[in-house]
């Protein structure tokens, strides 16, 4: 089916770099301390991809049944679009939940560290309850802080542990670096659909500060994210800055977003910010192994 497929391409677009690019920061201070381990990285891979895509789904089903997504700007969902019935994706959702904590599960056992358990829960929790529940925090304009939380913090602090079995300080600068690309991919996203979610209800951080308010956030998370890659070079190698190598494909987008590109005409601002967080992330990894 056209649509199914045009869903697919579209959340492929939001998956990947969002969830490569933790485990490859966060692996690449693992290689800078000397304790890269290539299996417990592959399934910290496979868990953030597992969430990622579980999150796809969750959001499509949770948007889908309030009718967030009846007028909407950007690619295709399933249930809005009627491609697919709540069920289905419902069942997708925690079929990618599953799987992540199945794997998860396999992580724990491979180190040890059963209080990861706790934390594989909480980030669970967290991706359902963005858009699902009664009370949905995505709802409540903490998207970008779930993001910055999960998929940059502990995405990154997380796949450096069940590597080294300890968190450096370079990860966490590492996690700034990634979760602040993941947000500014979710702010550009909540800016293109500012006024339908306004109009459906959804106060989102974009409805909340405002087209203006909105637009120098991205700026200033862009800002950030490079700032974490200099503090992880800091701490590891300068080779490390190899990783805003991947900023240059951010010139544009930056220049749109506060040039007032709006609707449609910010998709390819989403597209080149997550594959500048992948091109980034990429170079920080290959500085790590060149510096180590």
């Amino acid at each position: 089916m056209a649509t199914t497929s045009e869903w697919v391409k579209g959340a492929r677009l939001r998956t990947l770099p969002a969830a490569i690019a933790p485990v490859l920061a966060g692996t690449a201070v693992a290689i800078a301390a000397h304790g890269f381990r290539p299996l417990h990285a592959a399934l910290a891979l496979v868990v953030a991809l597992a969430l990622q895509v579980g999150v796809n789904y969750a959001n499509d089903y949770s948007d889908g049944i309030r009718g967030t997504d009846d007028e909407r700007v950007g690619p295709l969902r399933l249930v809005g679009s009627g491609a697919a019935t709540p069920q289905a994706v419902k069942r997708a959702a925690f079929g990618c939940f599953g799987l992540a904590g199945v794997v998860g599960l396999a992580l724990v056992v491979l180190t040890g560290q059963w209080w990861l358990l706790a934390l594989g829960a909480a980030c669970i929790l967290a991706a359902w309850f963005y858009t699902g529940g009664t009370r949905p925090y995505g709802y409540a304009g903490l998207g970008e802080a779930f993001v910055f939380v999960f998929f940059g913090l502990v995405a990154v602090a997380g796949t450096t542990y069940v590597q080294l079995l300890r968190v450096p300080a370079t990860a966490w600068a590492a996690g700034v670096f990634a979760g602040a690309l993941s947000a500014a991919v979710l702010v550009t996203n909540n800016l293109r659909d500012r006024a339908g979610d306004a109009a459906a209800g959804k106060r989102t951080l974009a409805v909340r500060l405002g087209d203006g308010g909105t637009r120098s956030l991205y700026a200033g998370l862009v800002a950030l994210g490079a700032l974490g890659v200099v503090g992880t070079a800091a701490g590891t190698s300068w080779w490390v800055l190899l990783g805003l190598v991947g900023f240059a494909l951010l010139v544009r987008p930056v220049r749109d977003v506060l040039g007032g590109a709006d609707g449609r005409a910010l998709i390819p601002t989403l597209k080149a910010t997550g594959l500048a967080e992948l091109a980034a992330s990429v170079g920080i990894l290959v500085g790590a192994v060149i510096g180590a």
